[in-house]
């Protein structure tokens, strides 16, 4: 798998993580596999609703963590689904859940505890890595789609 990464990019705050996912929203496009790892408590969560509001979804409507229901659909600008597969077993699993269907109508699909399933989630995405000591996220991209967005977020 290539990839490209760039250095640590410092989370000391709530607000860091959503000026982050405020620099990455612009450059999503629809069909776009962000996948988020990192330890529990790390900000993955946090970050996703950031995301959703960067992306025109509303205050009033909530961003609840998709690990008991598997997979959420936000009405954003694109579209998103954020889905939770760290209690699924394999990759059989992951394809059953048909976000590669989403993918293709358009959605942005933002994938807690994804990293595992890449291949099965369809591949060519952007890495996004949380850790907690210190408070941090490194970016990376795993095909030439994720690369783009990779550099316009590096450029922005």
């Amino acid at each position: 798998m290539n990839q490209e990464s760039t250095n640590v990019i410092p989370l000391p705050d709530k607000l860091a993580t959503k000026r982050l996912a405020r620099r990455i929203a612009p450059h999503l496009a629809p069909g776009q596999l962000v996948v988020l790892s990192g330890p529990l408590g790390s900000g993955k969560t946090f970050f996703t609703r950031a995301l959703c509001r960067a992306l025109g979804l509303p205050e009033e409507r909530r961003v609840p963590s998709p690990t008991f229901t598997l997979v959420h659909e936000h009405a954003t600008q694109p579209p998103l689904a954020h889905a939770d597969v760290y209690r699924l077993k394999d990759a059989r699993e992951v394809e059953q859940l048909g976000l590669d269907a989403q993918r293709e109508d358009g959605f942005v699909v933002v994938v807690e505890w994804g990293e595992p399933y890449i291949d099965a989630l369809g591949g060519d995405a952007l890495v996004v890595s949380f850790s907690l000591d210190p408070r941090g996220a490194r970016l990376s991209a795993t095909g030439p789609s994720a690369s783009k967005l990779l550099e316009a977020v590096r450029d922005s």
